[in-house]
């Protein structure tokens, strides 16, 4: 956001609403700046005050959720970590806007270069950063290898459950966390 004239919360806060609303009901390609406008019942002025393009918009409102979705809590133990760590995820992808935005932003991603290095370094960075503390914890308290590939578990983390929910959108059992958090835990080396 720019510096100098204080900007209003609430302002941006339907700003950020109506962002996601629209471009859940239209995706990335189709979204404009007008249309976010109207539906905020702001000028476009108020947005680019905030933000000098729709993609920067785009970056740093997707972060500011993506990333706050991802908390990773110290329960103590791996197997603790690990599942309030699927929790908090499966929380996050079930959410109605987040399982039409998610697939849509990836997809763009794929054709727009800058799109993608933005969303890259302000949300994927952030999240494997946030969830590689889960895995550090475990090597610091004795539960994994000093060795253990780090990048490898944090594939092992976010994979399976992303793919569930958002790839083949199958609602699974009710223990699923738990047994999900077992082969993860066996996978990590534990």
């Amino acid at each position: 956001m720019t510096a100098g004239k204080a900007l209003r919360d609430d302002v941006t806060d339907a700003i950020g609403t109506a962002f996601f609303e629209e471009l859940a009901e239209t995706g990335y390609g189709r979204l404009s700046v007008d249309a976010v406008a109207k539906r905020a019942g702001v000028g476009k002025a108020a947005i680019y005050r905030r933000w000098p393009s729709k993609q920067r918009m785009a970056v740093e409102l997707t972060s500011s959720v993506a990333v706050a979705a991802i908390d990773v809590p110290d329960t103590g133990s791996l197997w603790g970590d690990v599942r309030a760590y699927l929790a908090n995820g499966r929380a996050a992808l079930e959410h109605p806007l987040a399982q039409a935005i998610i697939p849509d932003l990836l997809a763009e991603a794929r054709r727009n270069e800058e799109l993608a290095e933005a969303l890259l370094g302000s949300v994927r960075d952030p999240r494997r950063a946030k969830a590689g503390d889960v895995v550090t914890r475990a090597i610091e308290r004795g539960e994994l290898p000093a060795d253990t590939d780090v990048e490898l578990c944090l594939d092992f983390l976010a994979g399976p459950l992303y793919w569930r929910l958002t790839a083949i959108n199958s609602e699974p059992a009710a223990d699923y966390l738990d047994r999900l958090t077992d082969k993860i835990v066996a996978a990590f080396g534990a």
